[in-house]
């Protein structure tokens, strides 16, 4: 069919980048002096099972990312410029095949702006590798807190014990220089005073005794009546 002299042309250049398991990016060129407010893409499997027709306006973008795609599966597109007055012609259709989920993106493919599976492998070996240095330096400052406290026991141990050997030592010396004078074990002896003895005998007068029936003192004591 003939293009409308008032519709912009049809896209050129339309490419298939960035193709992974279930999604692919499709971008194109507008040439130059047409305006063109929107774009439309016509997205079917090969086999015919799915079929998907995607319309934006307002806007200046020249690249479309198409989700949900099936695995290692093969597509068919289409691109259409909205302009003004209309759509444009469908361009030339373009044929790509999602990957597996066990391939990777081919190295000929363009991953500007994209982040492969390449890069996220290294940050998570970074964000690891971070992870193990905190644990090892936690774990060093724990040992080094644990031996600290455990001297601190042990040297306050160490004093405890010799107090108490110090206290049992002073307990243990001899008797001799804590014993008073008064006791036998040590030190030396008091004499103790002896309190005088009398002994008072009580002699009755006895008349007509005779010498020789009293004790000699107390004849002496006591003349005899007879004297």
């Amino acid at each position: 069919c003939l293009a409308h002299p008032d519709r912009p042309p049809s896209p050129v250049n339309v490419t298939v980048t960035q193709l992974k398991a279930n999604s692919a990016t499709v971008s194109w060129d507008v040439p130059e002096g047409d305006v063109v407010i929107g774009y439309a893409i016509l997205q079917q499997r090969q086999d015919g099972q799915m079929q998907r027709f995607i319309r934006e306006v307002n806007t200046t973008n020249r690249a479309c990312v198409l989700w949900d795609l099936a695995e290692d599966a093969d597509y068919i597109i289409q691109v259409q410029s909205i302009g003004l007055y209309g759509e444009s012609q469908a361009s030339k259709r373009v044929h790509f095949r999602t990957l597996k989920e066990t391939d990777r993106l081919p190295s000929n493919s363009s991953n500007q702006g994209d982040i492969t599976m390449e890069g996220l492998d290294k940050d998570r070996q970074l964000q690891t590798g971070e992870i193990i240095i905190i644990v090892a330096v936690l774990l060093m400052w724990a040992v080094c807190l644990w031996a600290a406290v455990i001297a601190l026991f042990c040297r306050q141990y160490d004093i405890i014990k010799d107090n108490d050997s110090n206290n049992n030592k002073e307990k243990t010396k001899p008797s001799s220089e804590h014993s008073t004078p008064e006791r036998p074990s040590g030190g030396l002896l008091r004499s103790k005073k002896k309190s005088p003895s009398v002994n008072i005998i009580e002699v009755a007068p006895v008349w007509g005794c005779a010498r020789s029936q009293l004790p000699s003192h107390a004849c002496r004591a006591w003349p005899c009546p007879s004297r």
